[in-house]
């Protein structure tokens, strides 16, 4: 696919400096190619581990941006970056990526276990942030005591992921045995899968990282909100293998993986992501899980409104255009919100979003 030339050669002209506006828009053209091979990858994975086992690859190959961002980021001290971009990475892959899947998906049916499980490990990490999330709405939400506040939280949530996806992994494989069709075992082999799949991560993770660090220039002129960065733009460019990976599956017909995809991802960030860029924070800078009340709002909104529409595990077209039309809704709120108030936040979290890559708008 010639398209896949587009991200070496963002690589190299990213070291020569062509300018901040059409680094942006290459960075960003070489991410569609980049994740439909991810996508292409996990679903010959797939065909070697079943549905469930392959939505979980590519969740957490796919999620490998968001983690180098975030701690980018952290070591940078922009603490509301951190926080918005994962939240919207949460409702990005609830609302967007799922949404786009069930539209070019359109009728089937889902893994309703599998997607109401991941539905309430959403819920319950949306829950448990509460804890450090109160006290961070009034004073510094930077302040060293919730950082405290939210180790053991992040422990907790850790803690339970890992229980949770050992139990669901085994019950996939168990699933994928009994019902394993010879049919299924053409195409790449699994070593190969997992090799671009690998592979095209570690390109997208760096192309990702180019995109981000032109943001700033794009943001100044459009006049947006750090916050607005984070929540939208970064949520969307650290899941850009999720967006192309469950569209290119959906597309095919295989609506199961795409949901595994979207909801696998969402949840793998909610209780895995989150928790340990808060823990890793410690050897860098230690974040406070101070999530804002309209990220924890939005956070719980979404998820509810995906478990509403979802209940019966059967998808459809116009599920999927109403929850991108939240999504869209959304976007308008936290464009409205802005960033925290001065008195919201006694934190110096002021620095130029061009710092979680030094140099980068050179």
């Amino acid at each position: 696919m010639a398209a896949l030339l587009l991200a070496p050669i963002a690589i190299v002209l990213s070291f020569v400096g062509i300018g901040s506006v059409p680094m942006f828009i290459l960075a960003a053209a070489a991410l569609i190619p980049l994740a439909w091979l991810i996508g292409e990858s996990t679903e010959h994975a797939a065909h070697h581990t079943g549905p469930g086992v392959g939505g979980f690859l590519n969740a957490s190959f796919g999620n490998a941006p968001e983690l180098i961002i975030a701690l980018f980021a952290v070591n940078s001290g922009l603490t509301d970056v951190v926080r918005g971009s994962l939240i919207g990475s949460v409702i990005g892959n609830l609302l967007l990526v799922l949404g786009a899947a069930l539209i070019f998906g359109g009728r089937g049916q889902l893994d309703r276990y599998s997607s109401l499980l991941s539905i309430g490990l959403i819920i319950a990490a949306t829950a448990v942030f509460f804890i450090p999330a109160i006290p961070g709405f009034s004073g510094d939400p930077d302040r060293h005591s919730l950082a405290v506040i939210s180790l053991p939280v992040a422990i907790v949530l850790l803690l339970l992921y890992l229980v949770v996806t050992t139990v669901s992994l085994r019950r996939h494989r168990q699933l994928h045995h009994v019902s394993d069709d010879p049919k299924m075992m053409k195409g790449w082999s699994f070593r190969h899968s997992l090799v671009v799949l690998g592979g095209a991560t570690a390109v997208t993770v760096w192309v990702a990282e180019i995109l981000v660090g032109e943001i700033e220039e794009f943001a100044t002129a459009a006049g947006l909100s750090e916050f607005f960065i984070a929540i939208v733009i970064v949520a969307i460019v650290g899941n850009a293998a999720e967006h192309g990976g469950a569209v290119v599956v959906a597309a095919r017909g295989n609506i199961k993986l795409a949901g595994e995809i979207a909801l696998s991802s969402s949840a793998q960030v909610a209780v895995f992501l989150i928790p340990a860029v808060a823990i890793i924070s410690w050897a860098i800078d230690p974040l406070a899980l101070s999530f804002r009340p309209i990220e924890i709002a939005a956070l719980g909104g979404a998820t509810i409104f995906t478990a509403i529409l979802l209940f019966g595990g059967r998808t459809t077209t116009w599920r999927g255009v109403a929850l991108v039309a939240a999504y869209v809704a959304l976007v308008g709120v936290f464009f409205v919100a802005g960033d925290r108030d001065e008195g919201e936040s006694e934190s110096s979290n002021s620095t130029s979003i061009e710092w979680i890559y030094p140099g980068a708008s050179s």
